[in-house]
């Protein structure tokens, strides 16, 4: 006597939503697919032509170039030299076809340059950073700098000038009264070319002995025994330099 055999209720509904999800790709790729999604190759055929037969919005920087020489020039040499016309003139296109009725924008509102020079916490050390509110207020970038090679009028006095965040910081910390140099060597080519020029930075726990190990001569200076005192780690592991407090779990292990 032969006992037949039934599928498990959860199987069976597995295999109806399967047939259901085929079915649906089946019709999908009959009817809603374009014929030309269904060709083979990495590309559709069709997107080639589409691109095509867009209009060409931008001319391209050395299409200014031929026109603007010297402009391309000083700019060549200036700190924005890897910068395209474009991105602050706006496509050119229609200017290059017909430069007597067009006329590409030139930004001039104080709006526009700190969309780039804005401080933000997220961008390369060394690149130029003002505080909008702060920095020669309501006045016009341009007023003072050169577009096309930005250079200050005059360079920076104070670290503050371009380190705003962290010289705010540092005020109110205990080192507030000292200068920066105390722990940085800065070269005078800082000043111009940060990028390139770069201020040091100590690199050994030995640094923050000068003021801070039980010898050390600075009488106002928190002493500890700098061999023992945070075991591997580095002084800065723990203590922020420009606000070094001492937090509960460093108090606690001292």
């Amino acid at each position: 006597m032969s006992r037949s055999r039934r599928l498990p209720d959860s199987v069976a509904r597995l295999l109806v939503v399967f047939a259901f999800l085929a079915g649906g790709a089946v019709l999908v790729r009959s009817f809603v697919v374009p014929a030309s999604l269904k060709e083979p190759g990495h590309h559709r055929h069709s997107t080639m032509a589409r691109e095509a037969a867009r209009p060409a919005l931008y001319a391209g920087s050395e299409t200014c170039r031929d026109c603007h020489d010297d402009v391309a020039s000083r700019k060549a040499s200036g700190y924005h030299r890897g910068l395209a016309c474009e991105s602050c003139h706006g496509p050119a296109r229609a200017h290059v076809d017909d430069p007597g009725s067009v006329t590409p924008p030139a930004p001039r509102t104080r709006a526009f340059c700190p969309v780039c020079h804005a401080y933000d916490p997220a961008r390369p050390t060394g690149f130029p950073q003002i505080q909008p509110v702060l920095h020669n207020p309501r006045k016009p970038c341009a007023g003072c700098h050169d577009p096309h090679d930005p250079r200050p009028p005059e360079l920076p006095r104070e670290c503050g000038a371009c380190h705003a965040a962290i010289a705010r910081t540092k005020a109110v910390s205990p080192h507030a009264l000292l200068p920066c140099t105390t722990c940085h060597d800065v070269p005078r080519e800082h000043r111009s070319v940060p990028r390139v020029a770069k201020a040091t930075k100590p690199a050994e726990k030995a640094f923050c002995g000068r003021c801070h190990a039980e010898r050390s001569p600075v009488a106002e200076a928190p002493k500890v025994d700098v061999e023992s005192h945070g075991g591997k780690y580095v002084c800065w592991d723990c203590h922020y330099p420009h606000l070094p407090e001492a937090h509960p779990w460093t108090a606690e292990s001292s």
